[in-house]
């Protein structure tokens, strides 16, 4: 993923807030010498920086690309919105000119994957994703449910690389920006709330 500077994360806490934030990614597994690696959307839980911990079911191909290659790719991407090319002139620049892009925050974790196949591990992880998902739930304990957890398998990610991307507008001026944080606010559409929260939190407007 082409990151530049302007676009970078300012830190771990924006990362892991953005990420918890959207709890939902595609965890993608290289293999060996595959033609294509196997790319699987799932929830998951991000524990603390280092770790991340999800279940797939039994049948999954993932756990064959896990076997060839334990390390892997969980990306996150979300908070997007299309910015029109008549948003990006202001003043007496023509707005046929204008230069369209998409905002959007993503975030890639490297990790080295632990397969966790005993059922003690396993309702472990369901309770820590249950925490996050159903936070105060009388949902029944996962160890009391021995038939789905052998319809299971657990996943612990370690993180041994973060890549976070949060594509704002962070390479144009304070006025250009304005005009944008306007045209999200006027449009209000899917996505541009969280899009105008983006841009004026990386890079405050006067």
């Amino acid at each position: 993923m082409l990151i530049h500077p302007w676009d970078a994360g300012s830190g771990e806490d924006e990362w892991m807030h953005f990420v918890r934030a959207q709890g939902f990614g595609q965890l993608i597994a290289a293999g060996r010498g595959r033609d294509l690696p196997v790319v699987v959307p799932t929830q998951f839980a991000l524990v603390s920086p280092g770790e991340v911990v999800l279940h797939l079911a039994r049948p999954n191909p993932l756990w064959a690309a896990l076997a060839e290659n334990s390390r892997a790719l969980l990306s996150v991407a979300g908070d997007w919105a299309y910015i029109p090319a008549a948003w990006k002139a202001i003043g007496e620049e023509d707005p046929r000119l204008g230069v369209p892009t998409t905002y959007y925050a993503a975030v890639q974790l490297v990790v080295e994957a632990t397969v966790v196949d005993d059922l003690a591990g396993k309702a472990e992880i369901l309770r820590t994703q249950l925490g996050v998902t159903e936070p105060g739930s009388d949902i029944a304990d996962p160890a009391s449910q021995e038939r789905v957890l052998s319809g299971i398998r657990g996943l612990r990610l370690a993180v041994t690389e973060v890549r976070p991307k949060f594509k704002y507008g962070g390479n144009v001026d304070d006025e250009h920006r304005a005009a944008v944080a306007a045209h999200l606010v006027a449009r209000g559409g899917p996505g541009d709330a969280a899009a105008r929260s983006h841009l004026e939190r990386r890079t405050p407007l006067p």
